[in-house]
């Protein structure tokens, strides 16, 4: 069982199931008005801890630097979500819905609240009551516990609790929020290759024969050429004429290699969210001289 001394050593410490299967972290603590003790501890879920879920702590117990509970990873996380009130309470009814799901008799709970309370201040019949709502202790482990008790309100409990021990100082709790981050795929990218045709224009040089009739007068050197055919007929001389034409031919070379790569960019995010803090707040009560006596005359008096 976890006493009130070593709340400090269970508050943001590791949960872990009696299997060895981590919960979660443990965050708060709620405290029965009636006996004072222990009796809930909340426990952050999930990859960044948004879900938070109750577990009985009075079975539980401190494993060298973790909490070990006797319920399973799977039945924690599957507990029914309570509403804590803004005086940080669980309502009996939603006490009574926990202790149903974990299976812990109610009527059990009722009579070991009523015998812890008997034992530390005596009370008699009338003054026990039922149990009352399970008050929140924040980082500290300690906070002052609101609620009914057979009549007696918990704020009164508390400051007979802090009375008992002669502390006058109140630890005043917050939640801080922390963030992480996971890495998830965000997409996926990948190279494809097609083929595409395009028109090329290239201009090259090409050569062609033409046709130019040259005259030579007849000279001593060409005469005899000129007379050894007949002196008058007719006659054809042809000359082939030769030109160049562009030939067209394509072949594949390597021009360059392409590959992806990852870089990382770092940007700045905002990310919201919202947290529980305890005021305290101070309250005097001002008496007129007629009121300012000692509690004791009075009980003198009521007994006559």
């Amino acid at each position: 069982m976890i006493t009130r001394e070593e709340i400090a050593n269970v508050l943001d410490q590791p949960v872990y199931d009696g299997d060895g299967n981590k919960i979660g972290d443990a965050k708060h603590v709620f405290f029965d008005d009636m006996s004072g003790r222990p009796e809930w501890v909340s426990v952050k879920t999930g990859m960044f801890g948004g879900a938070e879920s109750f577990v009985p702590i009075r079975d539980a117990a401190m494993v060298q630097d973790h909490l070990e509970v006797p319920y399973g990873k799977d039945q924690v996380k599957g507990a029914p979500s309570v509403d804590v009130d803004a005086g940080g309470h669980l309502s009996e009814a939603e006490e009574h819905r926990l202790y149903d799901y974990y299976g812990i008799n109610w009527d059990s709970v009722l009579s070991e609240a009523e015998r812890t309370d008997d034992d530390r201040f005596g009370a008699g019949p009338g003054t026990a009551g039922t149990a009352g709502a399970a008050g929140a202790a924040g980082a500290a482990g300690l906070a002052g516990a609101a609620g009914t008790a057979g009549g007696r309100t918990g704020h009164e409990d508390a400051m007979r609790r802090e009375g008992m021990r002669g502390d006058e100082a109140m630890t005043r709790s917050e939640e801080q929020m922390h963030i992480g981050v996971e890495r998830h795929e965000s997409g996926r990218a990948r190279l494809r290759k097609y083929v595409v045709t395009e028109e090329v224009q290239q201009t090259v040089p090409v050569t062609h024969e033409e046709v130019r009739v040259v005259r030579e007068p007849i000279t001593d050197a060409n005469r005899d050429e000129a007379l050894a055919g007949p002196e008058i007929s007719e006659a054809e001389h042809e000359v082939t004429l030769h030109a160049e034409r562009p030939v067209v031919e394509t072949e594949t070379v390597p021009v360059e290699r392409v590959r992806m790569t990852t870089e990382e960019l770092t940007e700045n995010e905002t990310v919201r969210g919202q947290v529980r803090k305890e005021r305290i707040e101070a309250e005097t009560e001002s008496f007129t001289e007629g009121e300012a006596k000692n509690p004791r005359d009075d009980k003198r008096r009521g007994g006559k």
